[in-house]
């Protein structure tokens, strides 16, 4: 609830300040397509750098860069051509009003649950309804339809059937047009077709991951809710390749222990709440299917406080057993509660050896791992004979490699079934689908000659399984910004503003409330800004010199950082930064300028922290290393700087020498040496300290 209230000030910053925008909106706008701002823009990028630094970087994964267009044949073999589709209904008195069949229904349980007439066993059937709602069958979406009378939200009228809808863009390859291309649906699938040349570089050792980053397309049926369901949007996935039979992970101990809010499928179908359990003990009863999907579930969660999101709204649900991809072995969805209730961010799933194998096939290229057997092995198998594959290879030719691939992926049984019909009849059908068309053909009776062998078997060859998390960045990122906004009760360190002038000109955000976007550090759009006191600084002539010197210490140091020499108070740029989410600001006042003017490695200047309002004054040599630390992984927090900087929790020596100047003046002469380099180090120190 408190989201939701906060959700139309916050829409006002995020436009306002161009964290985002609806593109082409000069134009009037398109549904389902958003343009990132300046800020927006680096809060996205820091963002992906956060992701990478926290799994590709710590993980030790790989990353590849795959295109955005692929061909029809790739993803007609992933099933997208035929299986990635959304059921769509219509308003049968406009055929231009339409819905996302799953979508209209969860909204009305959502509206029936929050009718005060609503009984405690009636909210019990609406939340075992809404829970399924994806899972439905365009037969049981007819059905809940007519149950509960859903007609058409805006007139009223009957819904026509549901259909399926494929949410891919279609696009012609080439001049001629005559190769049929799409725009990726998902960045996954770049992964598995170039997963037998990573696992190359890789020296062929297992278990290892592979990344990527990039657009995802999906030609939403109804787009809706800012970021959360667009057309084109940023995903970053992993792929995590395993053995089959092999899924612990060793470094599952160090996430064995978080305590998260889990929704298993048994829980949802009785319309039960969360439970809290440790991952340890969840992967122990068998509520997460193995220690390797348990690892990339605890990783997520940290990723997703780290990057601001506040950890009592966050959970993981567990997808329904008629909701599951057919070949999926388990998959959770981290959900993050926001304005529009809890909402879908990232899908970790254990999607088995499914991806692989049919791109193997499809291809025939094997997309295997090796490993050597501690002991050697016996394998039995019952297949075609040389001579026969031979034969075969003869009379099919060009087709010969898609008979005898049908053939090897039959069972013992179903082949000697097969020669059976073929010795009774002298010859038997074999029909053999694949990206290749769909075939029919007949193989006389002597050429199916099989055999049964038995070898010794020194070396594993297995499809592997892969553990997938998924990223919707952009879901994440409206996650962010509604949990660090806030509306500041009263600026503390800015003076009241005068009241406006006849014939001023009106601020446009006169209106707008005092809002702050507490972005952790490492998101923030910038590190910090430099603010010079007021006007009679800026006007000052060292003042120049000295903002370039510290905007050129600033970009050493790798910092995004914003200069605001406007005209307006202190207060109300600390308001502006503070509404930008800029954690850290500069302040350049007449006590840093006059020791700037008596020796530039003497001056200090003050620095803020957005979240508390509190200041610290700093050496300006030094301030720009010490934001660089508070915006890194480094283990300096404001608090220990702020502590030092008074002098408490510190040793009482250290105390004493801030207390008298000492250590500045030392950090001071030091700085000094090292620009000046004389050839009697010690005689010229004691020179300066002896004119103190």
């Amino acid at each position: 609830a408190a989201f939701a209230k906060a959700r139309p000030d916050l829409d006002g910053l995020i436009k306002r300040r161009f964290f985002y925008r609806q593109a082409f909106e000069i134009y009037g706008g398109v549904a389902g397509f958003y343009t990132y701002g300046p800020p927006g823009a680096a809060v996205k990028q820091n963002l992906l750098a956060l992701w990478r630094k926290h799994f590709v970087i710590e993980e030790n994964l790989m990353e590849v860069d795959d295109t955005n267009i692929m061909p029809h044949d790739v993803l007609f073999t992933s099933g997208h051509v035929e299986r990635f589709n959304d059921f769509i209904v219509k308003d049968s008195s406009d055929a231009n009003r339409f819905w996302r069949a799953d979508k209209l229904l969860e909204e009305v349980m959502e509206a029936k649950m929050a009718d005060k007439a609503c009984t405690p066993e009636q909210k019990v059937e609406y939340q075992k309804v809404h829970a399924q709602a994806d899972a439905y069958s365009a037969e049981q979406l007819s059905q809940v339809f007519a149950q509960y009378g859903i007609k058409a939200p805006e007139s009223g009228a009957e819904l026509t059937p549901p259909e399926e809808f494929n949410l891919m863009f279609a696009t012609p390859i080439g001049p001629s047009g005559m190769i049929q291309g799409y725009l990726r649906p998902e960045t996954a699938q770049g992964i598995f077709l170039n997963f037998k040349f990573c696992l190359e570089q890789n020296n062929y050792a297992m278990p290892f991951g592979i990344a990527q980053v990039g657009k995802a397309f999906r030609n939403e049926i109804a787009p809706r809710s800012g970021l959360i369901r667009q057309r084109e949007f940023t995903q970053a996935e992993i792929e995590y390749f395993v053995h089959p039979q092999k899924k612990a992970h060793p470094k599952f101990a160090a996430v064995g222990s978080l305590q998260l809010e889990l929704l298993p499928s048994p829980q949802q179908l009785a319309a039960q709440p969360a439970v809290r359990m440790s991952l340890a003990e969840a992967v122990a009863a068998g509520t997460v299917a193995n220690e390797t999907l348990g690892f990339f579930i605890g990783r997520t969660y940290q990723f997703l406080v780290r990057a601001g999101c506040k950890a009592e709204h966050i959970r993981f649900r567990q997808h329904l057993p008629d909701e599951m991809a057919h070949y999926a072995c388990d998959c959770w969805d981290a959900e993050i509660e926001m304005s529009l209730g809890w909402v879908e961010c990232v899908g970790i799933a254990d999607r088995s050896a499914y991806d692989l194998t049919v791109h193997a096939k499809a291809t025939n290229t094997p997309l295997i791992a090796e490993e050597p057997f501690e002991v050697p092995v016996k394998v039995e198998r019952y297949g075609l004979s040389k001579k026969a594959a031979a034969a075969l290879g003869k009379s099919f030719k060009k087709d010969a490699k898609r008979v005898t691939g049908k053939l090897d992926e039959m069972s013992a049984e179903e082949l000697k079934a097969l020669k059976a019909t073929a010795e009774a009849e002298g010859k038997v059908s074999l029909t053999v689908s694949d990206c290749g068309g769909s075939d029919t053909f007949e193989i006389a009776n002597e050429l199916l000659v099989f055999e049964a062998t038995t070898t010794i078997m020194h070396v594993e060859k297995y499809t592997p399984n892969v553990i997938e998390p998924s990223f919707g960045i952009d879901r994440i990122l409206t996650a962010i910004y509604e949990h660090t906004y806030s509306v500041r009760a009263k600026e503390g360190d800015a003076p009241e503003e005068p009241p406006p002038k006849k014939g001023d000109k009106k601020d446009s955000a006169a209106d707008a409330k005092p809002g702050v976007l507490a972005f952790p550090p490492e998101v923030a759009p910038y590190k910090c800004v430099v603010l010079p006191l007021d006007m009679r600084i800026v006007r000052e002539c060292e003042y120049a010199g000295m903002r370039d010197a510290l905007r050129a210490t600033l970009s050493e140091q790798g910092l995004q950082y914003k200069v605001d020499e406007s005209g307006a108070s202190i207060g109300k740029r600390y308001a502006r930064s503070d509404e930008l989410g800029i954690p850290f600001a500069i302040t350049v006042d007449e006590d840093c300028l006059k020791q700037f003017k008596a020796d530039a490695a003497s001056a200090t200047a003050t620095l803020r922290e957005r979240d508390s309002t509190r200041q610290v004054r700093l050496p300006l040599s030094t301030i720009a290393q010490t934001v660089a630390q508070l915006c890194s992984a480094s283990s300096l927090t404001w608090d220990e700087l702020d502590a030092d900087s008074a002098g408490t929790g510190a040793d009482p020596k250290v105390a004493y020498l801030k207390q008298m100047g000492v250590e500045e003046a030392l950090s001071a002469a030091v700085t000094a040496l090292a620009k000046e380099k004389p050839a009697d180090p010690m005689k010229w120190l004691s020179a300066r300290f002896a004119a103190l």
